[in-house]
């Protein structure tokens, strides 16, 4: 599965159209009439049947943890090969191929003759120019998100990022995509946490240790057999006129006891006042069954937290006004600091036995802040630096960003030839061959 495990991923994983890849469907039209070209050619003259190193990097600035090889692997295992009539022959076992595993890091400089090769392949370029296109295409996407993950990670300094973009792109992509977010997390926990991450975890720990997984879907799931979780969208409120507490009293009696209960209270726009009497009617809920002492009832209405996610259009109530968009709009540093406050003192003001005083206060500054709407690297680093009481970042498009800084794009050079059976140099300008201590021989 990746160098966390030291196991590849195989077909039985990404159901690939391994028919419609053979025949090219998914290629640049230019990689066809080359193989055609060459195949003809091969009737006649050794040209045809000419061997070339093939090395496959990228060139995104800095650091990129590359996420797709095991399903490279699998195009070229399945894919690489001729027809004859129709039947396809296959000749993977006549490849060399040498690859890194998902979630290995290279590093590029800027210079594209000192790069760091993810995948090298050895054999007749006919059977395996088709597979150009597709195993560049995969390479370039999951390590651009697993990328992106990593530095937003970085950025949110090992607090969990929930992985929010299925919305924003097509739903064919959810499975590699939540697997680029799996293996990148595991990889910032391989580098800045003292353990692994647990697979197929769902904990949402923040502090010391590892960062936990969490996907909104289950198909971001399905390659690495986690599970989506998620609480209640805007739509369930409205189902309730608009009264977030009281959704969430029926979120907590219905659902099973191991979702975390969490609040979005920006419905109103006023998320502390939503905050405030979700708080209170939940606890009133939890402390009637403790007295009970139906203490596994009392645990549906322990509130794990309150989501933030107020428009970048509009002023919460809850801030004052000081003019200036940064200070007042959205989910912005003095929002959090507010709802923080509201929440440590609410119990404050409620009737409670002596006895409960002490559990109170620790039930309300227990409740997490989650925020989300328009977080990205820049805004996460300006809300860390500040040390705002966020808890957990909620992070959807940005970690599809494709800019300068971002852009992942993966090539493959022919870099060598065979020639009267000597591997002869045969890069085109500005490229030559490259190694990489990572690489490893694939049987």
């Amino acid at each position: 599965m990746s160098i966390f495990d030291g196991q590849r991923l195989t077909n039985a994983s990404f159901k690939l159209d391994v028919e419609r890849m053979r025949r090219g469907w998914y290629s640049d039209k230019y990689f066809q009439n080359i193989e055609g070209m060459l195949t003809a050619l091969s009737a006649d003259t050794n040209i045809g049947d000419t061997e070339v190193e093939m090395q496959w990097f990228t060139r995104r600035p800095g650091k990129t943890v590359v996420v797709g090889v095991d399903k490279a692997l699998a195009m070229l295992r399945h894919c690489a090969g001729y027809f004859e009539g129709e039947t396809f022959v296959e000749t993977w076992d006549r490849l060399q191929v040498e690859a890194v595993h998902d979630g290995a890091t290279v590093s590029y400089s800027g210079d594209p003759r000192q790069v760091l090769p993810v995948l090298r392949v050895r054999g007749r370029y006919r059977d395996f120019a088709r597979l150009e296109t597709p195993t560049l295409g995969v390479l370039t996407r999951s390590s651009r998100v697993a990328s992106n993950v990593y530095a937003t990670l970085v950025a949110a300094r090992g607090k969990p990022v929930y992985f929010f973009p299925a919305r924003f792109d097509l739903h064919e992509v959810q499975a590699a995509d939540g697997y680029a977010y799996f293996i990148a997390v595991q990889r910032f926990n391989k580098d800045h946490a003292p353990t692994p991450a647990p697979p197929r975890s769902q904990s949402t720990r923040t502090g010391e240790g590892t960062v936990g997984i969490y996907v909104s879907t289950d198909a971001q799931g399905d390659w690495w057999g986690g599970a989506g979780g998620g609480t209640v969208a805007h739509a369930a409120i409205a189902c309730f006129f608009g009264d977030t507490a009281e959704t969430m009293l029926a979120f907590a009696a219905t659902r099973p006891v191991e979702i975390p209960r969490i609040a979005l209270v920006d419905y109103n726009n006023d998320s502390v006042g939503d905050s405030l009497a979700t708080l209170r009617r939940m606890f009133v809920r939890y402390r009637e069954r403790v007295d009970a002492g139906r203490q596994d009832e009392a645990r549906r209405y322990v509130l794990y937290g309150v989501r933030l996610d107020t428009s970048g259009s509009l002023r919460d109530i809850s801030v004052p006004p000081l003019g200036d968009p940064r200070l007042d709009l959205g989910v912005n540093p003095r929002l959090v600091f507010i709802v923080r406050q509201a929440l440590d003192h609410a119990w404050e003001s409620w009737d409670l036995p002596v006895a409960w005083a002490e559990r109170a206060e620790e039930y309300c500054r227990d409740v997490k802040i989650v925020v989300s709407g328009g977080f990205a690297v820049e805004k996460i680093t300006r809300f860390e630096k500040l040390g705002v009481p966020v808890d957990v970042y909620g992070v959807g498009s940005s970690l599809f960003h494709n800019d300068d800084d971002t852009n992942t794009d993966f090539t493959a050079d022919v870099v060598r030839v065979k020639a009267n059976g000597v591997w002869v140099d045969n890069a085109k300008v500005g490229r030559q061959a490259c190694d990489n201590p990572e690489l490893e021989s694939v049987a």
